[in-house]
């Protein structure tokens, strides 16, 4: 399984139950998720969301998202990291990432998971459109 296998940026449904499979180790002792889903009442217009709609520039995402995991791994005693994100419509209730992280122990897992998925909304090509009846708009990066 190449890293690329755990990093990956896809149209289909995220599947948190695929997710944890691949941190799967013998070290860890905690594996800690994070599924992103769809609200939906916008919080700062209070608008009630149809569905958002991601799009990505697929390769560097990968890569943005390898090189958090790699960032991850250096800086908390952590085995395996899987992130998954889907670009295309994510309907209110649906996951548009996905991301797992196996541990010796859940502190590390628990910090890492959330160091991972504030990188992605900072430095990973992924942005998204709230989609609302009448009107659409682009919001920040993902």
């Amino acid at each position: 399984m190449g890293d690329f296998d755990m990093y990956k940026i896809t149209k289909e449904d995220i599947d948190i139950n695929e997710i944890i499979k691949k941190v799967a180790s013998e070290r860890a002792g905690a594996i800690v998720t994070f599924l992103g889903v769809t609200r939906a009442i916008d919080e700062g217009d209070e608008r009630r969301i149809s569905y958002l709609d991601y799009d990505a520039y697929p390769e560097m995402a990968e890569e943005q998202m390898k090189k958090i995991g790699e960032e991850a791994k250096s800086k908390f005693k952590i085995a395996e990291v899987c992130v998954y994100h889907k670009i295309g419509r994510v309907n209110v209730g649906e996951a548009s990432v996905g991301i797992a992280v196996s541990s010796p122990h859940r502190e590390d897992g628990f910090l890492a998971c959330k160091y991972i998925i504030d990188r992605i909304k900072e430095i990973t090509p992924i942005w998204k459109k709230e989609v609302w009846e009448g009107g659409e708009q682009w919001k920040g990066k993902e």
